[in-house]
């Protein structure tokens, strides 16, 4: 059969293939340390679980989920308590996971050859989803002089035509943070533009050392209505299997969402939306929320020192998310001598090849000097696969 022109023109996840690899070879019996995942390694707290079964023996299997009009409100009542932001139930619309919510917001509000501003590096799905919806993507470049952050003079310079701004706090893949500082330098520049802003904040909640977060649609009293808050339970709550997802903003936009989803997939799974209520509301959430991030944090130290320490090796340091982004250039044409070694993908297999440590090359993120690295994953796992690098980058491949 002939395939759309639509589908050629959009690239396999290479975060989802990678994954699949390291499985593949898991299976085979061959010990394969996985830096490559961006999932957390720890189970979904109990009691959430409990939701979701008390949801299934009281029959809530239906289209209509019951806790579907209570879970916006929970929803609306986090956003008012912890990022100080005022929405009511008819702006918010619960997804499968954030990635549908991003999906179906491109397909409402671009047009054929309509512009979104992304910030390089950045998370493998977006540029596929605006090419699915029509849009053309103008990426933002940036690099460890900036922190992988833009400005707002950069943001100004490149406004011109565009439709959509699109950031990513904290950001996939680089593990880094904006300030409230630099968020309200970024907002004044939005301000002065026509802009709609995206802003996906799904790790929100995995904040390291003195950083502080901030929802940008809360850095002005006029962004809520040109703003979309993408969030979700999968990077927080340890549910990445649940599909629960959520976005905030403008009713008209969200209403037009909710029209595409009631061609998709009708409504997100019942039970699991009683799970997610349970997420936002019982009294022990964020209790489990702490244990998690501190392991979290402690784990990001020692990967960033470790790799920090690598001769060729620079690694900004993550302030959030579950990812280090080190710049592995320097290594290409030294440590793999014997080796033809031109790019990040290069490097990445004979990384997975030769010391069965997996990663995922940054070209797949558009900077192709570096990689990610992800620590969701134990402390032993963490320490084996930084000295199966370190060797291997030592002795030149």
């Amino acid at each position: 059969m002939e395939l759309s022109s639509r589908i050629k023109a959009v690239s396999p996840s290479a975060t989802i293939a990678a994954s699949m690899r390291v499985k593949q070879m898991l299976a085979e019996g061959i010990d394969v340390v996985d830096f490559g995942v961006g999932e957390p390694d720890f189970d979904t707290p109990r009691f959430i679980k409990e939701a979701a079964e008390a949801a299934l023996e009281a029959g809530d299997t239906k289209y209509a989920p019951r806790a579907a009009a209570k879970l916006k409100a929970a929803i609306a009542g986090k956003l008012k308590r912890e990022n100080g932001l005022e929405v009511g139930s008819d702006q918010v619309l619960v997804t499968f996971g954030a990635k549908h919510a991003l999906y179906n917001a491109f397909q409402v509000l671009l047009n054929p050859g309509d512009k979104v501003l992304i910030p390089t590096p950045y998370w493998v799905s977006y540029a596929e989803q605006v090419k699915l919806a029509g849009g053309e993507c103008a990426f933002l470049p940036t690099g460890p002089q900036t922190h992988f952050k833009i400005t707002p003079d950069q943001l100004r310079t490149s406004a011109g035509g565009a439709k959509v701004l699109l950031l990513n706090n904290p950001c996939n893949p680089t593990g880094v943070t904006y300030t409230p500082q630099e968020l309200k330098a970024i907002a004044k520049a939005v301000l002065g533009t026509n802009l709609i802003v995206f802003s996906d904040e799904i790790y929100e909640k995995l904040i390291y050392g003195d950083t502080k977060f901030a929802s940008f649609a809360a850095m002005d009293d006029r962004l809520p209505e040109r703003t979309l808050t993408f969030n979700g339970l999968s990077k927080t709550f340890a549910m990445t299997g649940w599909r629960m997802g959520w976005v905030a903003g403008p009713a008209d936009v969200l209403k037009a969402m909710a029209t595409l989803a009631s061609h998709q997939t009708t409504n997100p799974v019942s039970f699991c939306q009683a799970a997610a209520l349970s997420a936002y509301t019982h009294p022990t959430a964020a209790g489990e929320i702490e244990a998690m991030r501190s392991k979290f944090e402690k784990r990001g130290r020692y990967m960033h020192e470790r790799l920090a320490a690598i001769e060729g090796v620079t690694c900004v340091r993550p302030t959030g998310a579950f990812y280090c982004f080190p710049d592995v250039s320097a290594q290409y044409g030294r440590a793999f001598a014997k080796e033809r070694v031109e790019d990040s993908m290069d490097f990445a297999r004979l990384c997975l090849e030769k010391a069965k440590v997996a990663m995922v090359p940054g070209a797949a993120f558009g900077e192709d000097r570096c990689v990610r690295l992800s620590f969701a994953t134990g402390m032993d796992r963490i320490e084996a696969g930084l000295d199966r690098l370190e060797k291997l980058l030592k002795q030149g491949g």
